[in-house]
Parts: structure tokens; sequence; C-alpha cells
């Protein structure tokens, strides 16, 4: 996956508490297991008419926000159904980090696991950053993964905690199957001394 070590943009605000995962994918287009594809659909019921047509006051569906790269909302984002999908959705959209009070577990782990940052801070600042991206085009907003902070547009940074492996991995743009291949070596030592010690096994491939 991507790396992720330092990201400038519009955040999108959406004051929302209990944003589930089928809001931001609906169950109807789980039947795909490619992660490409889902961003259209990311928050379909809150972005388009019941005719198809966009909604107008949604705000991904306003300038500048259809760029955005950072969504800010309020507390328990991601509650409901484990889906997988639900980052998958928001990463093909563009975003590449959510920042809330708080999350539900699944959904906090999986967006680590997909190259999506998710940031708790406190519900008042989040507010503060909610009032700075509604101004627009130049209250742009820097996350510093490196540095473990938020920069807001005039200048004042915000602390944030992530987990030290997680960084990393994020860092290094590592997903579970790159973490294992960074061990290829000592698996292929392995079950070479495996064949030898006992032929009668299979044999695991790295390709």
């Amino acid at each position: 996956m991507d790396k992720f070590t330092v990201l400038t943009g519009i955040a999108a605000p959406l004051p929302q508490e209990n944003i589930d995962t089928d809001k931001i994918i609906p169950a109807r287009f789980l039947k795909t297991t490619k992660r490409s594809g889902l961003g259209v659909h990311a928050f379909d019921s809150m972005r388009y008419n019941a005719d198809g047509s966009e909604n107008p006051d949604f705000i991904l569906n306003q300038a500048p926000y259809r760029n955005s790269r950072i969504l800010i909302t309020h507390d328990n984002l991601g509650c409901g159904s484990s889906r997988e999908h639900a980052p998958w959705a928001l990463l093909d959209f563009g975003i590449r980090c959510v920042i809330a009070p708080s999350f539900a577990d699944i959904f906090f782990n999986n967006c680590f696991k997909n190259g999506i940052l998710p940031i708790a801070l406190p519900r008042e600042i989040c507010d503060e950053l909610m009032a700075d991206s509604r101004m627009g085009e130049n209250a742009r907003i820097t996350i510093d993964l490196q540095r473990q902070v938020v920069v807001r547009p005039d200048g004042t940074e915000i602390a944030f905690e992530v987990d030290p492996l997680r960084r990393r991995l994020l860092l290094e743009g590592l997903d579970d199957i790159g973490q294992t291949l960074q061990h290829e070596d000592a698996i292929e030592t392995f079950e070479a001394r495996r064949r030898l010690d006992e032929p009668w096994m299979p044999s695991i491939t790295i390709d």
C-alpha cells in the first residue's frame, strides 16, 4: 500500500455521530472482492437522491470538498457491521485520514490495514478542526505522521498518539502481506530445512 508520511489537504467536516459502516458503504455494494471501484458509492445514501442525482447538501458533493483527503466526524465512526469494504470505499474515494473523538474497534483496525490513518482527538478539538475546514480552499490541514502532529491552517500543532508498530507500517507502506514478505529469506530458509527433515510434508513457496 502507499506510504503515509505527510498529508496536506482540504478536510471535509461531517458533524455526525455513529456513522456506521452501512452508511459508509451500503450492503448492496459488498458483492465485490476488489478494493477499487467502491469510492463512487461511498456514503451512497447521503450522497445521492432517490433518482440517482447528487444531493447538493452533502459535503462531499460541494466544492472544494470533492477532493478531500481528510474526513472529520464525531463519535463512534465506523460502528455497525465489520465490513472491510468501508475503509476500501473511503480509500478509493481518496480519503487517507479520518479524525474523530472515537472509533468502532474493528473499523479502526481495518483503517490501518488498508493505509488509512485514524486519529482520535477530543471532541472540542474535532470541532475546532471542523471550523477550520469550513473556511474552504485556503484552510488546509497537515497530518505529519512522522512527528505525530496535526497542523492547523494557522500553524498550531495538535499532538496525537499512534501505536508504534502501526505507525511504522504506515510510514513504510506495509500491509500484512508486505510485513510478512520482509521475512521472506527466513521463511525460505525454514522451508528448505523442513523439506530435508520432513520430505512428506507439503511445501510453501513465496512468489
